[in-house]
């Protein structure tokens, strides 16, 4: 994996519920040696739109969305992420994550979530 960019490395429903509103997950991301949880909170689930609340030691970091659209020859997804970090939080962010330029590095991200996705519907 090269030490620019990070990768979700597992995570487990909370409560024992599966995906729903309101439902929560554990997820642990990591990078190079660094590695850190984050707890999310499942906001929308639907046939159009999945999206969750992160937060990390009690504090809201970012909200990630799924939207997905009916095309012509099958369906269209959009990935968005909105960063809620306050400011002071950011540079401990940095130092636990060892991620510099978070925006950059979430595009990244999408960018290869979507590609594996598409392969994973593509594939049959």
């Amino acid at each position: 994996m090269p030490l620019s960019r990070c990768q979700y490395a597992g995570g487990r429903w909370l409560g024992g519920f599966g995906p729903s509103v309101g439902a929560r997950f554990r997820g642990v991301n990591r990078r190079g040696w660094r590695v850190w949880p984050t707890t999310s909170t499942v906001t929308d689930c639907s046939a159009t739109r999945f999206a969750f609340e992160v937060r990390s030691l009690g504090l809201a970091v970012s909200r990630w969305q799924y939207d997905i659209e009916p095309t012509a020859g099958g369906c269209r997804v959009t990935e968005s992420i909105w960063d809620r970090r306050p400011g002071w939080y950011v540079p401990i962010t940095r130092l636990a994550t060892g991620v510099r330029d978070r925006a950059v590095t979430n595009q990244r991200n999408i960018e290869a979530t979507l590609e594996r996705l598409k392969r994973i519907v593509e594939s049959g």
